[in-house]
């Protein structure tokens, strides 16, 4: 008998029954649907964008799932995303590709809490993930699922991180991959893709202008645009953040996220997660829902000045800089989803400078002992800016995303250290003192 979608559709697809090494589970991937306009796709079928120009967002059928998967069921499967696997789009599961992205640490950080006036504060460690970012989590999924649909050859423009990680998977996967990004990306971003094999160019400009080349090139030659996105599956593995927030705080949210925003990938699929998630019953009605926070730079925050006016959508940003690589996204196609998030969950966005963001990156590492991306500090520093206005209070429990490993930057570091001699006698510094420092002064 054919199931029922829960939005009551019937699904475009049989559903594929397959044996996981961990646990029996099922893809309940029903259709692709535009946020915008309604229009549904095929899941079967590679697609990027809705005619209306829209990104896509995968369905499920929800009803199924909630009367097929508890919540305690999660309990002794893998140690990945893919313990979500309901939840996730891919089928087959010879098809999927994985390097054991997910089930990143949830931290409690008492020390830098006290620092910033919040006592309950955690940091989700994302840095954790194969190849150091949070980026693993929708190269996974995203590259699984193209395999599962055939797709050889993958393009895609990047800021850096995502690149290196699709570019990881890819070769994990025999896909051809070619990847653009801006000529000051990371150096150990450029790398990465060199040594994954992808086809790999450099433009002088930003991200958007790594776009219009990609967009041109997958045209021309038939290659799949994975641009943020245009794919619509990278988005299922970023989700997979708020399902395991919601684990790891054992089914009691948070009351706040914050997310370094770029492309807004995360924000928007923790919002998603949060929706599915009290769809099936795993977070029950009535339960408050995190209020999630966009951090960006101040020389790029197209998001910020858009939330801050009231629109449902944001202008391009002119002149866009920050030393936050991963968050210099001058206009998101997604960016009307983020503002979305940001108010129906009652959240915020602020902007910070990036010295502030070099001096994150210091506190944390001699509060918590962790060395953070710039990305990840920008949160951070966005933090006693919003105790001061108000937005958050030191009663809340409160979530930082770092998105990625700060020993992927390591520019951020001025080292500037004593010599000895063989013989000299050692004296003794202060904590702190004549020792390399997170930025120049």
């Amino acid at each position: 008998m054919p199931l029922r979608c829960s939005t009551g559709l019937k699904p475009r697809r049989t559903v594929i029954w397959i044996i996981h090494r961990e646990v029996g589970s099922m893809s309940y991937l029903t259709h692709l649907e535009c946020p915008k306009c309604g229009k549904t796709y095929d899941a079967d079928k590679p697609q990027t964008l809705c005619g209306c120009g829209s990104p896509l967002l995968a369905r499920y059928d929800l009803a199924a799932i909630a009367r097929a998967v508890k919540r305690d069921q999660l309990k002794g499967r893998v140690a990945s995303l893919w313990r979500f696997r309901e939840l996730l789009p891919v089928g087959d599961d010879r098809d999927v590709v994985t390097l054991g992205e997910g089930m990143t640490p949830m931290l409690a950080c008492p020390r830098l809490g006290q620092a910033v006036g919040l006592p309950k504060l955690y940091i989700k460690d994302e840095g954790l993930n194969p190849t150091g970012t949070f980026k693993a989590r929708g190269a996974a999924v995203g590259v699984s699922k193209a395999r599962e649909l055939g797709i050889r050859t993958v393009a895609m423009p990047t800021a850096g991180n995502a690149g290196g990680a699709w570019a990881a998977y890819a070769a994990k996967a025999g896909l051809n991959m070619y990847v653009v990004m801006p000529i000051d990306a990371p150096d150990l971003a450029k790398k990465e893709c060199i040594a994954a094999g992808a086809v790999t160019y450099l433009v002088k400009g930003l991200i958007s202008d790594a776009g219009k080349i990609i967009g041109q090139a997958a045209r021309l030659h038939g290659w799949f645009d994975a641009s943020t996105l245009k794919e619509p599956y990278r988005i299922e593995g970023k989700k997979t953040m708020g399902l395991e927030i919601a684990e790891q705080f054992e089914w009691d949210l948070p009351d706040a996220i914050l997310y370094p925003t770029g492309g807004g990938v995360g924000i928007i699929g923790i919002y998603k997660a949060l929706q599915e998630m009290q769809a099936i019953g795993w977070i029950k009605e009535g339960v408050r829902w995190p209020k999630l926070i966009s951090v960006q730079a101040e020389g790029c925050s197209p998001i910020v000045r858009a939330y801050r006016e009231g629109k449902e959508a944001s202008d391009f940003y002119s002149g866009a800089r920050t030393l936050a690589a991963g968050i210099r996204v001058p206009k998101a196609l997604g960016d009307f989803l983020v503002l979305e998030a940001i108010r129906r969950t009652g959240g915020t966005a602020i902007a910070v400078t990036d010295e502030e963001i070099l001096k994150a990156v210091r506190l944390v590492a001699r509060t918590e002992g962790m060395l953070i991306c710039p990305e990840g500090a920008a949160a951070v520093a966005a933090l006693p800016h919003l105790v001061k206005q108000g937005a958050l209070n030191a009663g809340e429990r409160v979530v930082v995303l770092n998105t990625g490993s700060g020993l992927k930057y390591p520019e951020l570091i001025a080292v500037d250290l004593p010599v000895l001699e063989k013989d000299a006698e050692l004296e003794v510094a202060a904590a702190g003192e004549r020792t390399g420092d997170a930025g120049s002064e």
